[in-house]
């Protein structure tokens, strides 16, 4: 049976480009630390993947430092500090904020203090883009990095969180942005690498993964190729939508036309609600029908629980447990959406029948 992989916002495969960047740079011996010939090799290629993720974000070299991914971002960003954030935070971030903040019915919140806030730039499970503010604290841009144009400079946030695994580099290996001047605690200390905020031998080959994939994705976002993306996504909706007058479609109704240029949520995201059909249940359906998709973030998705994100919108427990996401990749075609439209019908009649 052909796999359908519907889940890039969990994570998205590996691309060629980073493949090929990792396999060149498991040939590089040294340290970055030695001063010797092989340790300046291995230092300069780890400078130049800085240098590339710095110009994918539009921030300074000087800025990034590269983390075990954005959970760790988190921590070094939000640690030790007195912080509110929206209650659809995503667990990375939640865990750290002192004061959740109510968000209206589309999962949108208000700050007061931008200067003592972390935002979510768009949720992982609805895609619903925040309205951030200019000078917050913190700005988590994992989700829309690689999917959306970005410009860390221009957003005026002190600091950002990204991953590399959403947009096709290696699992492992993620940065936090800081602005020019902003420093943070080291949470690991040692030998003081990456400019004395996390010490530990640099993770090389990731950070070569990490900077060809955001090299290659933000070719993608400037071609205009995730525009077909949010098109597929348009169609997924449309047909479930025709299968079941029921089923709620979390973030796609915002109070005005969403566009291209204008958008309301990512261009590959999907959350929907059909009520009464737990979402646990749809994802194991799906997935023996051969379609990977979640019920929510994957770091929270093994918990047998309803959505805390669509719970805080304001569904009742019962409908934020009866959620389903679907997240679309660059290389999902048309073909794959209309099976799965087709494979999800198939199992919603089943699921009314044994219900009647």
């Amino acid at each position: 049976m052909m796999r359908i992989y519907l889940d890039h916002n969990a994570t998205s495969p590996l691309r060629a480009e980073a493949r090929a960047a990792m396999i060149a740079a498991m040939d590089v011996v040294g340290n970055p630390s030695s001063v010797h010939a092989e340790g300046r090799a291995a230092k300069s290629l780890m400078e130049r993947a800085r240098a590339d993720v710095a110009e994918a974000l539009g921030a300074a070299e000087a800025d990034i430092v590269f983390t075990s991914g954005a959970t760790e971002a988190a921590g070094l960003a939000c640690a030790g500090r007195d912080l509110a954030g929206a209650a659809v935070e995503h667990d990375a971030v939640g865990a750290w904020v002192r004061d959740a903040l109510a968000v209206d019915a589309q999962g949108r919140v208000t700050v007061e203090d931008a200067g003592a806030s972390v935002l979510q730039l768009a949720n992982s499970e609805t895609g619903v883009i925040q309205n951030v503010p200019a000078g917050i604290a913190v700005c988590d841009m994992t989700q829309v990095f690689g999917k959306m144009p970005l410009d860390f400079m221009a957003s005026g946030a002190r600091m950002a969180l990204v991953s590399a695994h959403k947009l096709g580099g290696p699992k492992g290996i993620g940065a936090l942005v800081l602005w020019r001047g902003q420093e943070v605690p080291a949470q690991i200390k040692g030998g003081g690498q990456e400019m004395g905020r996390r010490s530990g031998t640099e993770n090389i080959i990731g950070m070569v993964g990490f900077a060809a994939a955001a090299k290659a994705a933000v070719r993608d976002v400037a071609e205009g190729r995730w525009d077909r993306v949010a098109e597929l996504r348009n169609i997924l909706e449309n047909g479930l939508e025709a299968a079941s007058k029921k089923t709620i479609f979390v973030g796609k109704d915002m109070g005005g036309a969403e566009s291209l240029s204008v958008p309301h949520r990512l261009p590959n995201t999907s959350c929907f609600v059909t009520p009464g059909w737990k979402g646990e249940t749809q994802v194991m359906q799906m997935d023996l029908a051969g379609f990977a998709v979640s019920a929510g973030s994957a770091c929270s998705s093994g918990k047998v629980r309803a959505s805390r994100v669509l719970t805080a919108m304001g569904f009742v427990p019962a409908d934020a447990a009866s959620a389903l996401r679907v997240s679309l990749g660059l290389e999902t075609t048309e073909d794959d959406v209309l099976r799965f439209i087709d494979a999800w019908t198939g199992k919603l009649r089943k699921h009314e029948a044994r219900a009647a």
